[in-house]
């Protein structure tokens, strides 16, 4: 592959991983796992043709560690895997948070819980949003919708996550590491000729640098928890992401992110040719979520529909922000579902012609109507 820029048909775990090869990434670790394989698989060839680390590791556990341990030396370094895989690194990625060093972390989301099946789905989106480990940290979680943000995205994650000392997330689903879609490469950057202050790379010529998670004396520790909550709010001030489509004099919003919300822009389409007026409010940092944009849309908009690929898990922080302003309500699909543009075009008509409860119970409405609409009866 050259490193001229130019547009390309790629399979999505395929480009981000270039897109991480140029954003800088000097080591992969990582193991095995549908719907990620293709990531891992791109890097071991691509690492060592550029005299980069690749280690395919034993298990999730050994390979998160080693994340770890490279990113204390300073270097860019990343692992992808999918959603059991993730679990299995959640005690690494805790420790990498508490040593605060960067490190990047590809989730292509597959169905579950459990082993679940390979089809894509968004039911990390707790696990990832809200840490997903022990302890006090917060990792930025960034969710694109297509597989050329996710390459536009996958240099940010690395920049957020130097600039920060912290865990960046880059949370996709099946769909995206899969499909096939033209993208536009970055240009290959230069690597930095010398490590950061901070990393544990030689003592030539400094003091002896000590990176650790572990803080015995609990006023120490209490300080450590200080700085990461004082960085995640710095971050909520300066790293806040999303975007919006005929949102402009929208009655109905439709608040939904990643393959979901590349769906729901189809049923907007076609509604807005029918006269409804819908529009789609899309987080791309899910963390930190784009809080004050969307109090702001509860006071623009008469109802607000969430829609999901599993059982609501960004509904319960839209339902915490919009504190009853305006109805909710909700449409999900789950266990590697992926919800058709005219299952959200039923919801926005059911909605516009005012059949949905006034009652904020969104969940139980919509599981009810899922059941029905699963047992032949709608």
């Amino acid at each position: 592959m050259q490193n001229n820029i130019k547009t390309q048909f790629l399979k999505g775990n395929e480009a981000l991983a270039e897109a991480a090869i140029r954003a800088g990434c000097e080591g992969f670790f990582g193991y095995p796992i549908t719907p990620s394989t293709e990531f891992l698989e791109y890097m071991s060839r691509r690492m060592p043709e550029l005299g980069r680390a690749f280690v395919q590791a034993e298990s999730e556990l050994a390979a998160i560690n080693m994340v770890y341990g490279a990113a204390c030396t300073g270097k860019r370094v990343m692992t992808a895997s999918s959603s059991p895989g993730i679990s299995l690194m959640m005690e690494g990625v805790s420790y990498i948070a508490g040593t605060e060093v960067p490190a990047v972390i590809v989730n292509v989301m597959r169905g579950g819980p459990g082993l679940g099946n390979i089809s894509p789905s968004q039911g990390d989106y707790n696990q990832v949003v809200k840490g997903g480990g022990h302890g006090d940290y917060f990792p930025i979680v960034l969710a694109p919708a297509s597989v050329q943000e996710g390459v536009d995205l996958m240099t940010l994650a690395f920049d957020l996550a130097d600039k920060y000392r912290n865990v960046v997330f880059l949370l996709i689903d099946g769909n995206i590491g899969q499909m096939m879609e033209p993208v536009l490469m970055p240009p290959m950057r230069d690597l930095p000729k010398e490590p950061p202050l901070w990393a544990v790379s030689g003592l030539s010529g400094r003091k002896p640098n000590a990176l650790s998670s572990i803080h015995i004396d609990p006023s120490t520790e209490e300080i450590t928890n200080i700085r990461l909550v004082q960085r995640s709010l710095e971050i909520a001030d300066q790293e806040v992401r999303y975007t919006e489509y005929f949102m402009e004099d929208a009655d109905l919003a439709i608040i939904s992110f990643g393959t979901a919300a590349r769906v729901a822009l189809s049923a907007v389409q076609t509604s807005r040719e029918k006269g409804i007026k819908v529009g789609l409010f899309r987080p791309i940092t899910l963390a930190p979520f784009p809080k004050q944009r969307m109090r702001e849309i509860s006071r623009q908009v008469q109802r607000i529909l969430v829609v999901e690929m599993n059982s609501g898990m960004m509904l319960e922080d839209v339902i915490s922000l919009v504190q009853g302003r305006v109805p909710i309500d909700f449409y999900g699909r789950m266990g590697g579902m992926t919800p058709f543009p005219n299952e959200i075009e039923k919801e926005i008509d059911r909605l516009s012609q005012n059949q949905a409860t006034e009652k904020i119970q969104p969940r139980r409405d919509w599981i009810a109507r899922l059941a029905r609409m699963r047992s032949g009866e709608a």
